[in-house]
């Protein structure tokens, strides 16, 4: 029987879900043999890493602080990859060679068309880290007209200028005091870390009967009154996956507004390695499930 690994390596990365959702998969496919876990990697020990990994790896997902520094492991980059300036999937080639890709940006298209996005939207986006590049390469995919990057570093948005040149994008830069005034746009994409957006939400409206006014503990939207005020219309993508829901979702779900949840990107952006590490089509209802176990139990 052959052997085949693969892995996800970052630092941290004891919390990662992600060989839940590809042993799952493999395990659907019938791929025996098969097998995924977690490597704990920085970002300089990266290359030293992969240089060491014997004929049987398939493939890494890699997630911070590695995604720069996959890019230059690797013998050839995938477009995408190469226009955001991160990769979050590293290949293995029949040759031995390493090939770059970003799944984040597909599976983001594939998460945000589901939500109802279509071409010519309007998107908001909040942080300017390398979440929002990938953020800013499903924009133009989706064909936005206007973008609009919001961040408390004004350098880290300046960053972010060559990489909305490189694809095609109308990218406006707000500070952060003006978040609440750019919420109203048809996406409104977080990707700033756990609690840095709780300062936006906006109260959850009294008698609200959705899953959403539930994870709310009483009184603590008070604290958030009248910061923003949500369109139903529109779709929020909030990086976060944990703890689920955000102030942030909460107010937004409240408010009659789509969520997509990061757990939605993180099946999605599993899905698009699973087919490249494996080169069968991904059983998507089994890791699907897998993962909705594992964040039950």
């Amino acid at each position: 029987m052959s052997v085949h690994r693969a892995a996800v390596v970052g630092k941290p990365i004891a919390h990662s879900l992600s060989p839940v959702i590809h042993n799952a998969g493999y395990a659907a496919a019938g791929l025996t043999g098969w097998s995924y876990t977690r490597i704990e990697c920085a970002a300089a020990e990266l290359p030293g890493l992969v240089a060491g990994l014997g004929p049987e790896w398939a493939g890494l997902s890699v997630t911070m602080p590695g995604k720069e520094a996959a890019l230059a492991v690797a013998a050839e980059v995938s477009p995408v990859a190469a226009a955001v300036g991160a990769a979050n999937t590293l290949v293995r080639r029949p040759d031995g060679s390493w090939y770059a890709d970003n799944t984040d940006v597909s599976g983001m298209v594939e998460v945000l068309t589901e939500a109802g996005v279509r071409p010519g939207a309007t998107v908001t986006v909040l942080g300017a880290g390398g979440t929002a590049r990938a953020a800013l390469a499903a924009a133009a995919r989706l064909h936005a007209s206007a973008v609009a990057v919001v961040a408390r570093r004004p350098a880290a948005v300046a960053e972010l200028a060559p990489v909305a040149d490189i694809l095609g994008l109308a990218m406006t830069a707000a500070p952060w005091s003006e978040a609440s005034t750019l919420l109203n746009a048809d996406v409104v994409i977080s990707t700033v870390p756990k609690g840095a957006a709780d300062d936006l939400a906006g109260a959850v409206p009294k008698g609200a009967a959705d899953e959403f006014a539930d994870t709310v503990p009483k009184g603590a939207a008070d604290e958030f009154a009248g910061t923003v005020r949500w369109r139903p219309g529109t779709v929020l993508f909030d990086a976060i996956y944990d703890p689920w829901p955000t102030p942030l979702a909460a107010s937004a779900g409240a408010a009659g507004c789509r969520i997509v949840s990061g757990l939605d990107l993180l099946l999605a952006q599993a899905i698009g390695q699973f087919e490249q590490f494996t080169g069968v089509a991904a059983p998507r209802a089994a890791m699907s499930a897998a993962l909705a176990a594992a964040r039950a139990g």
